[in-house]
Protein backbone atom coordinates (compact mmCIF):
# COMPACT_ATOMS: atom_id res chain seq x y z
CA UNK A 1 0.00 0.00 0.00
CA UNK A 2 1.14 3.55 -0.63
CA UNK A 3 1.37 5.61 2.55
CA UNK A 4 2.76 9.05 1.86
CA UNK A 5 4.43 11.55 4.13
CA UNK A 6 1.30 13.67 3.68
CA UNK A 7 -0.98 10.98 5.11
CA UNK A 8 1.27 10.40 8.11
CA UNK A 9 1.61 14.14 8.72
CA UNK A 10 -2.18 14.62 8.62
CA UNK A 11 -3.47 11.48 10.32
CA UNK A 12 -0.74 10.37 12.74
CA UNK A 13 -2.39 12.25 15.57
CA UNK A 14 -3.35 11.36 19.14
CA UNK A 15 -6.51 9.25 19.20
CA UNK A 16 -7.88 6.69 21.68
CA UNK A 17 -7.31 2.95 21.32
CA UNK A 18 -11.06 2.49 21.89
CA UNK A 19 -10.97 -0.31 24.41
CA UNK A 20 -14.01 1.51 25.81
CA UNK A 21 -16.40 4.24 24.75
CA UNK A 22 -16.60 6.81 26.23
CA UNK A 23 -12.87 6.48 26.83
CA UNK A 24 -11.01 6.70 30.15
CA UNK A 25 -10.20 10.46 30.00
CA UNK A 26 -13.95 11.09 30.34
CA UNK A 27 -14.28 9.14 33.60
CA UNK A 28 -15.19 11.41 36.53
CA UNK A 29 -15.57 11.27 40.30
CA UNK A 30 -19.33 11.42 40.20
CA UNK A 31 -19.39 7.66 39.58
CA UNK A 32 -18.10 5.77 42.62
CA UNK A 33 -18.78 2.98 45.14
CA UNK A 34 -22.53 3.64 45.40
CA UNK A 35 -22.97 3.44 41.63
CA UNK A 36 -20.91 0.26 41.45
CA UNK A 37 -23.00 -1.35 44.18
CA UNK A 38 -26.20 -0.37 42.36
CA UNK A 39 -24.91 -1.70 39.06
CA UNK A 40 -23.83 -4.99 40.64
CA UNK A 41 -27.24 -5.47 42.24
CA UNK A 42 -29.05 -4.59 39.01
CA UNK A 43 -27.33 -7.31 36.97
CA UNK A 44 -29.72 -10.02 35.73
CA UNK A 45 -29.25 -13.19 37.76
CA UNK A 46 -28.00 -15.20 34.79
CA UNK A 47 -25.81 -12.51 33.20
CA UNK A 48 -22.37 -14.07 32.51
CA UNK A 49 -19.37 -12.35 34.06
CA UNK A 50 -15.77 -11.82 33.03
CA UNK A 51 -13.20 -11.11 35.76
CA UNK A 52 -9.95 -9.13 35.58
CA UNK A 53 -7.32 -9.14 38.35
CA UNK A 54 -4.69 -6.41 38.23
CA UNK A 55 -1.42 -7.30 39.98
CA UNK A 56 0.44 -3.97 40.24
CA UNK A 57 4.01 -5.16 40.91
CA UNK A 58 7.22 -5.73 38.97
CA UNK A 59 10.72 -6.60 40.11
CA UNK A 60 12.32 -4.19 37.64
CA UNK A 61 11.03 -1.20 35.71
CA UNK A 62 10.95 -1.47 31.93
CA UNK A 63 11.50 2.07 30.69
CA UNK A 64 8.88 1.81 27.91
CA UNK A 65 6.17 0.69 30.35
CA UNK A 66 2.82 2.47 30.37
CA UNK A 67 1.14 0.13 32.87
CA UNK A 68 0.02 0.84 36.41
CA UNK A 69 2.76 -0.87 38.40
CA UNK A 70 5.33 -0.37 41.16
CA UNK A 71 8.76 -1.86 41.70
CA UNK A 72 9.19 -3.98 44.83
CA UNK A 73 12.42 -5.34 46.25
CA UNK A 74 10.68 -7.26 49.06
CA UNK A 75 7.74 -9.63 48.89
CA UNK A 76 5.86 -8.16 51.84
CA UNK A 77 3.89 -5.60 49.75
CA UNK A 78 2.79 -8.41 47.41
CA UNK A 79 1.67 -10.52 50.38
CA UNK A 80 -0.32 -7.60 51.80
CA UNK A 81 -1.85 -6.97 48.38
CA UNK A 82 -2.97 -10.59 48.22
CA UNK A 83 -4.83 -10.33 51.53
CA UNK A 84 -6.59 -7.14 50.41
CA UNK A 85 -7.45 -8.66 47.04
CA UNK A 86 -9.04 -11.66 48.76
CA UNK A 87 -11.19 -9.26 50.80
CA UNK A 88 -12.22 -7.37 47.64
CA UNK A 89 -13.20 -10.62 45.92
CA UNK A 90 -15.29 -11.62 48.94
CA UNK A 91 -16.95 -8.19 49.14
CA UNK A 92 -18.07 -8.15 45.52
CA UNK A 93 -19.06 -11.81 45.61
CA UNK A 94 -21.22 -11.19 48.66
CA UNK A 95 -22.99 -8.24 46.99
CA UNK A 96 -23.78 -10.35 43.93
CA UNK A 97 -24.98 -13.38 45.87
CA UNK A 98 -27.17 -11.24 48.14
CA UNK A 99 -28.88 -9.91 45.00
CA UNK A 100 -29.56 -13.42 43.76
CA UNK A 101 -26.92 -13.45 41.03
CA UNK A 102 -25.68 -16.86 39.90
CA UNK A 103 -22.11 -15.51 39.49
CA UNK A 104 -21.42 -17.54 36.35
CA UNK A 105 -17.95 -16.63 35.05
CA UNK A 106 -16.79 -17.28 31.48
CA UNK A 107 -13.34 -15.70 31.62
CA UNK A 108 -10.66 -14.76 34.17
CA UNK A 109 -7.66 -12.65 33.15
CA UNK A 110 -4.63 -11.83 35.31
CA UNK A 111 -2.80 -8.70 34.15
CA UNK A 112 -0.40 -6.13 35.53
CA UNK A 113 2.30 -5.28 36.29
CA UNK A 114 3.59 -8.78 36.51
CA UNK A 115 1.08 -11.38 37.76
CA UNK A 116 3.87 -13.87 38.39
CA UNK A 117 5.12 -11.48 41.08
CA UNK A 118 2.67 -13.46 43.20
CA UNK A 119 4.05 -16.44 45.09
CA UNK A 120 2.63 -19.75 43.82
CA UNK A 121 0.58 -20.27 47.00
CA UNK A 122 -0.81 -16.72 46.74
CA UNK A 123 -1.88 -17.32 43.15
CA UNK A 124 -3.62 -20.53 44.18
CA UNK A 125 -5.35 -18.83 47.12
CA UNK A 126 -6.70 -16.14 44.79
CA UNK A 127 -8.03 -18.78 42.41
CA UNK A 128 -9.58 -20.66 45.34
CA UNK A 129 -11.31 -17.47 46.48
CA UNK A 130 -12.65 -16.85 42.99
CA UNK A 131 -13.91 -20.42 42.89
CA UNK A 132 -15.61 -19.97 46.28
CA UNK A 133 -17.39 -16.70 45.49
CA UNK A 134 -18.04 -17.25 41.77
CA UNK A 135 -19.11 -20.16 39.58
CA UNK A 136 -16.10 -20.97 37.39
CA UNK A 137 -17.27 -23.22 34.59
CA UNK A 138 -15.44 -26.26 33.25
CA UNK A 139 -14.83 -24.36 29.99
CA UNK A 140 -13.38 -21.32 31.79
CA UNK A 141 -10.93 -19.22 29.78
CA UNK A 142 -8.17 -18.63 32.35
CA UNK A 143 -5.45 -16.32 31.05
CA UNK A 144 -2.36 -14.74 32.55
CA UNK A 145 0.27 -12.24 31.44
CA UNK A 146 3.83 -13.30 32.29
CA UNK A 147 7.33 -11.89 32.43
CA UNK A 148 9.53 -14.68 30.99
CA UNK A 149 12.46 -13.51 33.12
CA UNK A 150 10.72 -14.45 36.35
CA UNK A 151 8.60 -17.52 35.53
CA UNK A 152 9.90 -20.36 37.71
CA UNK A 153 9.03 -24.02 38.20
CA UNK A 154 6.94 -23.31 41.30
CA UNK A 155 4.70 -20.83 39.51
CA UNK A 156 4.38 -23.10 36.48
CA UNK A 157 3.24 -25.93 38.77
CA UNK A 158 0.65 -23.62 40.36
CA UNK A 159 -0.60 -22.61 36.91
CA UNK A 160 -1.09 -26.25 35.99
CA UNK A 161 -2.91 -27.00 39.25
CA UNK A 162 -5.43 -24.18 38.86
CA UNK A 163 -5.98 -24.84 35.16
CA UNK A 164 -4.46 -21.82 33.39
CA UNK A 165 -5.00 -22.47 29.68
CA UNK A 166 -3.84 -19.25 28.04
CA UNK A 167 -0.70 -17.19 28.58
CA UNK A 168 0.86 -14.06 27.14
CA UNK A 169 4.58 -13.32 27.26
CA UNK A 170 6.01 -9.82 27.08
CA UNK A 171 8.79 -10.09 24.47
CA UNK A 172 8.84 -6.60 22.85
CA UNK A 173 12.04 -7.15 20.83
CA UNK A 174 14.81 -9.77 20.67
CA UNK A 175 17.54 -7.31 19.65
CA UNK A 176 19.97 -7.00 22.61
CA UNK A 177 20.69 -3.33 21.80
CA UNK A 178 16.98 -2.47 21.93
CA UNK A 179 16.53 -4.55 25.09
CA UNK A 180 19.34 -2.69 26.83
CA UNK A 181 17.90 0.66 25.74
CA UNK A 182 14.55 -0.10 27.42
CA UNK A 183 15.98 -1.92 30.48
CA UNK A 184 14.47 -5.31 29.64
CA UNK A 185 17.15 -7.84 28.85
CA UNK A 186 15.80 -11.32 28.02
CA UNK A 187 17.75 -13.37 25.46
CA UNK A 188 15.91 -15.43 22.89
CA UNK A 189 16.98 -18.70 24.51
CA UNK A 190 15.41 -17.57 27.80
CA UNK A 191 12.09 -16.87 26.10
CA UNK A 192 12.24 -20.12 24.15
CA UNK A 193 12.83 -22.06 27.38
CA UNK A 194 9.85 -20.32 28.96
CA UNK A 195 7.64 -21.15 25.98
CA UNK A 196 8.62 -24.83 26.18
CA UNK A 197 7.90 -24.90 29.92
CA UNK A 198 4.48 -23.28 29.42
CA UNK A 199 3.51 -25.87 26.84
CA UNK A 200 4.67 -28.61 29.20
CA UNK A 201 2.42 -27.01 31.85
CA UNK A 202 -0.65 -27.43 29.64
CA UNK A 203 -1.00 -23.99 28.06
CA UNK A 204 -3.19 -24.47 24.98
CA UNK A 205 -2.98 -20.90 23.66
CA UNK A 206 0.12 -18.72 23.72
CA UNK A 207 0.48 -15.06 22.79
CA UNK A 208 3.67 -13.03 22.37
CA UNK A 209 3.65 -9.23 22.71
CA UNK A 210 5.95 -7.30 20.38
CA UNK A 211 6.45 -3.52 20.27
CA UNK A 212 7.54 -1.29 17.41
CA UNK A 213 8.71 2.31 17.75
CA UNK A 214 11.25 1.53 20.50
CA UNK A 215 14.69 3.16 20.67
CA UNK A 216 17.23 1.92 18.11
CA UNK A 217 14.73 -0.32 16.34
CA UNK A 218 15.01 -0.75 12.59
CA UNK A 219 13.00 -2.43 9.85
CA UNK A 220 15.60 -5.18 9.45
CA UNK A 221 15.82 -5.67 13.20
CA UNK A 222 12.07 -6.02 13.57
CA UNK A 223 11.99 -8.54 10.74
CA UNK A 224 14.55 -10.61 12.67
CA UNK A 225 12.49 -10.34 15.84
CA UNK A 226 9.35 -11.45 14.00
CA UNK A 227 11.25 -14.37 12.47
CA UNK A 228 12.40 -15.48 15.92
CA UNK A 229 8.92 -15.03 17.37
CA UNK A 230 7.40 -17.13 14.57
CA UNK A 231 10.00 -19.82 15.28
CA UNK A 232 8.37 -20.23 18.71
CA UNK A 233 5.01 -20.87 16.97
CA UNK A 234 2.72 -18.83 19.25
CA UNK A 235 -0.97 -18.95 18.45
CA UNK A 236 -1.19 -15.16 18.53
CA UNK A 237 1.17 -12.23 18.25
CA UNK A 238 0.26 -8.70 19.33
CA UNK A 239 2.18 -5.89 17.62
CA UNK A 240 1.81 -2.71 19.66
CA UNK A 241 3.17 0.76 18.96
CA UNK A 242 5.29 2.24 21.74
CA UNK A 243 3.52 5.22 23.33
CA UNK A 244 6.14 7.73 24.46
CA UNK A 245 4.37 9.76 27.17
CA UNK A 246 7.08 10.87 29.63
CA UNK A 247 4.78 13.58 31.02
CA UNK A 248 2.54 10.73 32.27
CA UNK A 249 5.21 8.08 32.93
CA UNK A 250 8.35 9.82 34.26
CA UNK A 251 10.51 6.69 33.94
CA UNK A 252 10.18 7.02 30.16
CA UNK A 253 12.48 10.04 30.44
CA UNK A 254 15.29 7.49 30.77
CA UNK A 255 14.78 6.80 27.06
CA UNK A 256 16.72 9.18 24.83
CA UNK A 257 14.23 10.93 22.55
CA UNK A 258 16.89 11.06 19.83
CA UNK A 259 16.95 7.25 19.69
CA UNK A 260 13.24 7.02 18.84
CA UNK A 261 12.01 6.67 15.23
CA UNK A 262 9.92 9.40 13.65
CA UNK A 263 6.36 8.77 12.50
CA UNK A 264 7.30 7.57 9.02
CA UNK A 265 9.95 5.19 10.39
CA UNK A 266 7.39 3.84 12.89
CA UNK A 267 4.98 3.15 10.05
CA UNK A 268 7.66 1.35 8.03
CA UNK A 269 8.52 -0.76 11.07
CA UNK A 270 4.91 -1.77 11.62
CA UNK A 271 4.31 -2.59 7.97
CA UNK A 272 7.50 -4.65 7.73
CA UNK A 273 6.59 -6.64 10.84
CA UNK A 274 2.98 -7.05 9.71
CA UNK A 275 3.98 -8.27 6.24
CA UNK A 276 6.40 -10.78 7.79
CA UNK A 277 3.60 -12.12 10.00
CA UNK A 278 1.17 -12.37 7.10
CA UNK A 279 3.82 -14.27 5.12
CA UNK A 280 4.09 -16.70 8.04
CA UNK A 281 0.33 -17.44 7.79
CA UNK A 282 -0.76 -15.21 10.66
CA UNK A 283 -3.96 -13.33 9.80
CA UNK A 284 -4.40 -9.72 10.83
CA UNK A 285 -7.00 -9.30 13.56
CA UNK A 286 -8.25 -5.75 13.96
CA UNK A 287 -5.73 -3.06 14.75
CA UNK A 288 -2.67 -4.89 16.05
CA UNK A 289 -3.21 -8.62 16.57
CA UNK A 290 -2.22 -11.55 14.37
CA UNK A 291 -3.46 -15.13 14.72
CA UNK A 292 -2.69 -18.57 13.29
CA UNK A 293 -5.33 -20.64 11.45
CA UNK A 294 -7.82 -22.15 13.87
CA UNK A 295 -7.13 -19.64 16.65
CA UNK A 296 -10.28 -18.46 18.43
CA UNK A 297 -9.59 -14.80 17.55
CA UNK A 298 -9.33 -15.65 13.88
CA UNK A 299 -12.54 -17.68 13.98
CA UNK A 300 -14.34 -14.84 15.80
CA UNK A 301 -13.15 -12.33 13.22
CA UNK A 302 -14.42 -14.50 10.40
CA UNK A 303 -17.86 -15.07 11.96
CA UNK A 304 -18.08 -11.46 13.21
CA UNK A 305 -18.31 -12.29 16.93
CA UNK A 306 -14.99 -10.63 17.81
CA UNK A 307 -15.19 -8.11 20.66
CA UNK A 308 -12.92 -5.43 22.09
CA UNK A 309 -12.45 -4.56 25.77
CA UNK A 310 -9.76 -3.40 28.19
CA UNK A 311 -7.69 -6.52 27.50
CA UNK A 312 -7.78 -5.79 23.76
CA UNK A 313 -9.40 -8.17 21.28
CA UNK A 314 -11.37 -10.99 22.83
CA UNK A 315 -13.83 -13.78 22.08
CA UNK A 316 -15.46 -13.39 25.50
CA UNK A 317 -19.20 -12.74 25.15
CA UNK A 318 -19.88 -11.47 28.67
CA UNK A 319 -21.23 -7.91 28.71
CA UNK A 320 -20.09 -7.42 32.32
CA UNK A 321 -16.42 -7.25 33.28
CA UNK A 322 -15.53 -6.89 36.97
CA UNK A 323 -12.06 -5.57 37.77
CA UNK A 324 -10.16 -6.28 40.99
CA UNK A 325 -7.04 -4.53 42.24
CA UNK A 326 -5.68 -0.97 41.97
CA UNK A 327 -6.62 0.84 38.73
CA UNK A 328 -8.75 -2.08 37.48
CA UNK A 329 -11.72 -1.01 35.36
CA UNK A 330 -15.12 -2.68 35.45
CA UNK A 331 -17.60 -2.56 32.58
CA UNK A 332 -21.34 -2.82 33.18
CA UNK A 333 -24.31 -2.35 30.87
CA UNK A 334 -24.79 1.02 32.59
CA UNK A 335 -21.20 2.26 32.21
CA UNK A 336 -17.59 1.98 33.37
CA UNK A 337 -16.06 2.24 36.84
CA UNK A 338 -12.38 2.34 37.78
CA UNK A 339 -10.77 1.43 41.09
CA UNK A 340 -8.43 3.85 42.84
CA UNK A 341 -5.20 3.69 40.78
CA UNK A 342 -2.82 3.89 43.74
CA UNK A 343 -2.34 0.97 46.09
CA UNK A 344 -2.84 2.85 49.39
CA UNK A 345 -6.33 4.31 48.75
CA UNK A 346 -7.45 1.05 47.14
CA UNK A 347 -6.28 -0.97 50.15
CA UNK A 348 -7.75 1.54 52.60
CA UNK A 349 -11.19 1.38 51.00
CA UNK A 350 -11.24 -2.42 50.98
CA UNK A 351 -9.91 -2.54 54.53
CA UNK A 352 -12.79 -0.35 55.67
CA UNK A 353 -15.33 -2.66 54.04
CA UNK A 354 -16.02 -0.37 51.07
CA UNK A 355 -15.60 -0.79 47.34
CA UNK A 356 -12.54 0.97 45.95
CA UNK A 357 -14.24 2.57 42.93
CA UNK A 358 -13.12 6.19 42.50
CA UNK A 359 -14.35 7.33 39.09
CA UNK A 360 -16.29 6.24 36.04
CA UNK A 361 -18.88 7.23 33.50
CA UNK A 362 -22.49 6.29 32.86
CA UNK A 363 -23.34 5.61 29.22
CA UNK A 364 -26.37 6.87 27.35
CA UNK A 365 -28.31 5.16 24.58
CA UNK A 366 -26.43 7.32 22.10
CA UNK A 367 -23.12 6.26 23.68
CA UNK A 368 -24.12 2.62 23.24
CA UNK A 369 -24.93 3.16 19.60
CA UNK A 370 -21.65 4.93 18.87
CA UNK A 371 -19.74 2.35 20.93
CA UNK A 372 -21.17 -0.45 18.79
CA UNK A 373 -20.19 1.36 15.58
CA UNK A 374 -16.66 2.04 16.85
CA UNK A 375 -16.27 -1.58 17.94
CA UNK A 376 -17.29 -2.82 14.48
CA UNK A 377 -14.71 -0.54 12.87
CA UNK A 378 -11.98 -1.60 15.30
CA UNK A 379 -12.78 -5.32 14.99
CA UNK A 380 -13.75 -5.76 11.35
CA UNK A 381 -12.87 -2.54 9.53
CA UNK A 382 -16.43 -2.42 8.24
CA UNK A 383 -19.82 -1.36 9.57
CA UNK A 384 -23.29 -0.91 8.12
CA UNK A 385 -24.49 2.25 9.83
CA UNK A 386 -28.09 1.33 9.03
CA UNK A 387 -27.80 -1.53 11.53
CA UNK A 388 -27.59 1.13 14.23
CA UNK A 389 -30.04 3.63 12.71
CA UNK A 390 -27.15 6.02 12.22
CA UNK A 391 -27.32 8.61 9.44
CA UNK A 392 -23.88 8.78 7.73
CA UNK A 393 -24.41 12.54 7.39
CA UNK A 394 -23.95 12.83 11.18
CA UNK A 395 -20.30 11.77 10.81
CA UNK A 396 -19.64 13.05 7.30
CA UNK A 397 -17.54 16.03 8.37
CA UNK A 398 -15.05 13.69 10.01
CA UNK A 399 -15.26 11.01 7.34
CA UNK A 400 -14.92 13.10 4.16
CA UNK A 401 -11.18 13.83 4.48
CA UNK A 402 -10.57 10.12 5.13
CA UNK A 403 -12.67 9.15 2.13
CA UNK A 404 -10.99 11.74 -0.09
CA UNK A 405 -7.56 10.39 0.91
CA UNK A 406 -8.57 6.80 0.20
CA UNK A 407 -8.49 5.61 3.82
CA UNK A 408 -12.19 4.78 3.97
CA UNK A 409 -15.01 4.08 1.54
CA UNK A 410 -18.70 4.85 2.04
CA UNK A 411 -21.17 2.95 -0.11
CA UNK A 412 -24.66 4.03 0.93
CA UNK A 413 -24.67 3.25 4.66
CA UNK A 414 -21.76 0.77 4.57
CA UNK A 415 -18.45 2.20 5.75
CA UNK A 416 -15.28 0.23 5.01
CA UNK A 417 -11.71 0.91 6.06
CA UNK A 418 -9.58 0.41 2.94
CA UNK A 419 -6.32 -1.51 2.91
CA UNK A 420 -4.58 1.85 2.69
CA UNK A 421 -6.51 3.00 5.72
CA UNK A 422 -5.74 0.04 8.00
CA UNK A 423 -2.86 1.82 9.78
CA UNK A 424 -5.32 4.64 10.53
CA UNK A 425 -8.17 2.47 11.78
CA UNK A 426 -8.35 4.42 15.06
CA UNK A 427 -8.70 7.68 13.13
CA UNK A 428 -11.65 6.28 11.19
CA UNK A 429 -13.27 5.14 14.45
CA UNK A 430 -12.66 8.60 15.94
CA UNK A 431 -15.04 10.10 13.38
CA UNK A 432 -17.84 8.66 15.53
CA UNK A 433 -16.42 9.83 18.87
CA UNK A 434 -18.71 12.61 20.07
CA UNK A 435 -16.43 13.39 23.03
CA UNK A 436 -13.03 13.57 21.38
CA UNK A 437 -11.22 16.87 21.74
CA UNK A 438 -7.75 16.77 20.17
CA UNK A 439 -5.28 16.92 23.05
CA UNK A 440 -1.75 15.76 22.34
CA UNK A 441 -1.18 14.58 25.90
CA UNK A 442 -4.27 12.38 26.33
CA UNK A 443 -3.73 9.61 23.83
CA UNK A 444 -1.01 7.76 21.95
CA UNK A 445 -0.42 8.56 18.28
CA UNK A 446 -2.39 6.74 15.62
CA UNK A 447 0.60 5.01 13.97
Amino acid sequence: MMITDHLIAVYDRPVPRYTSYPTAPHFHGGIGPDAMTEWLIALPADAPLSLYIHVPFCKKMCWYCGCNTQIVARHQPVAEFTETLLAEIARIGDILKASGHKCQVSSVHFGGGTPNSLAPDEFERIMAALGHHFALGADLDLAIELDPRTVDAGFLAAMRRVGVNRASLGVQDFDPVVQAAVNRVQPFDMVRGCVESLRDAGIRSLNLDLIYGLPFQSVSGLRRTVSQAVELAPDRIALFGYAHVPWMKPHQRLIDDASLPDSYARFRQFEAAAQALLAADYARIGLDHFAKPGDALRVARDNRTLKRNFQGYTVDRADTLIGFGPSAISAFPQGYIQNAPDHAPWARAIGEGRLAACKGVAITDEDQRRRAIIEQIMCFGRVDLADFSFDPADALAGLMPLIDDGLAHLNGTVLTVTERGLPFQRVVAAAFDAYLVPEAKRHSRAV
